[in-house]
């Protein structure tokens, strides 16, 4: 989950007063999208040219008329004008991301850099282009020192003078100042993550980053400031796996986990002094399997769940907890759900 943008890893929105919520996920058509009003509306018209494959991750813009899908097969990525509806495909873009496929896709807080987290391990995990609104631009430089590993993950800081992705392979979290390109790399975390890091996130403030871990640490959260800081106490959902997603609220005193067993979902208070509070309750009606994406709406009041098995998508009131979940699309999407965003 933008200018004040990027308040949090990806933007999102649509919160009680309307809007529209997206999911991405593993069959045709791989992206589905709802009007959202305390609930779900019925289901848009799908892309005239749909992704090309599974769809890994969904992303809007800040202003929210530009929506991102990454997906394996190439193009790996497409991109479209949203207004209440998926416009007309962009252009591809002239240099294709290489790998096998996108697996997170984030805009900067002014909304003129696309980067791009991609399952290559030959060759950069991380690419970043120039977008406008005529499309996307020119591919940007490398960073001089390359990630490694798989790419799964990338998010910028909220003032976009920072970016950072998530791999495969250890130090699993590396971060660059972005200033119209990569910097040096920052030093790595003096606590490295002791797992695949599968998702990154800064909170609202911009002073802390997190890493979503596949393995029981779940999460790793740092202070930042210009480069990583002291490692908070690891959170404690109470069950044994690891978490694929990580988002603070739009507000940051809370943070959600996307678990890859068990709850599946779960929710704790956040405090920059202090970190992860007691874990809130589970909701009464637990995502039936596997949680690839989470995301807030931008009021804060929502939250939802991509994941495997039926429905695929799963919304839940948040107030300092989980409410009732809502009721499921009348059009569910058609496989697993592996991202999820509500529009700004």
């Amino acid at each position: 989950m933008f200018s004040t943008s990027r308040f949090f890893r990806k933007p999102s929105g649509g919160g009680t007063s309307g809007g529209s919520i997206v999911v991405a996920h593993e069959a045709s058509p791989y992206v589905t999208a709802y009007p959202w009003s305390s609930g779900f509306g019925t289901k848009y018209a799908d892309p005239s040219t749909l992704p090309n494959g599974n769809g890994y991750s969904v992303q809007f813009n800040a202003t929210g008329n530009t929506v991102v899908v990454g997906h394996v097969n190439t193009p790996f990525v497409s991109v479209y004008p949203w207004a209440n509806g998926f416009g007309s495909k962009y252009a591809d873009p002239s240099t294709l991301p290489s790998g096998s496929g996108v697996f997170d896709a984030e805009f900067n807080s002014a909304g003129n850099v696309l980067a791009l987290a991609n399952l290559d391990n030959a060759s950069p995990p991380l690419f970043a282009y120039a977008w406008s609104i005529s499309g996307f631009g020119s591919k940007y430089a490398n960073p001089s020192t390359l990630p490694t590993g798989y790419g799964y993950g990338v998010a910028f800081n909220p003032a976009g003078t920072d970016i950072a992705v998530g791999t495969s392979d250890s130090p699993y979290v590396w971060a660059y100042p972005w200033s119209n390109g990569f910097g040096s790399k920052y030093a790595n975390p003096s606590t490295l993550p002791t797992n695949i890091c599968r998702e990154v996130a800064f909170n609202p403030a911009g002073n802390v980053i997190t890493a979503a871990i596949t393995n029981t640490d779940y999460c790793y959260a740092y202070r930042w400031s210009s480069g990583f800081g002291t490692v908070y106490s690891l959170p404690n959902p109470g069950q044994g796996g690891g978490s694929y997603d990580v988002e603070f609220s739009p507000s940051g005193n809370d943070i959600a986990l996307a678990l890859i067993y068990s709850n599946y979902i779960t929710a704790f208070p956040w405090s920059t002094a202090s970190g992860f509070g007691s874990r809130y309750a589970i909701p009464s009606t637990l995502p039936p399997g596997t949680n690839y994406g989470i995301a807030f709406d931008t009021a804060g009041t929502n939250i939802a769940a991509a994941h495997n098995f039926s429905p695929y998508i799963s919304v839940y009131p948040f107030s300092a907890g989980f409410g009732t979940k809502y009721a499921n699309p009348a059009t569910l999407p058609t496989s697993n759900g592996r991202s999820v965003r509500f529009s700004p």
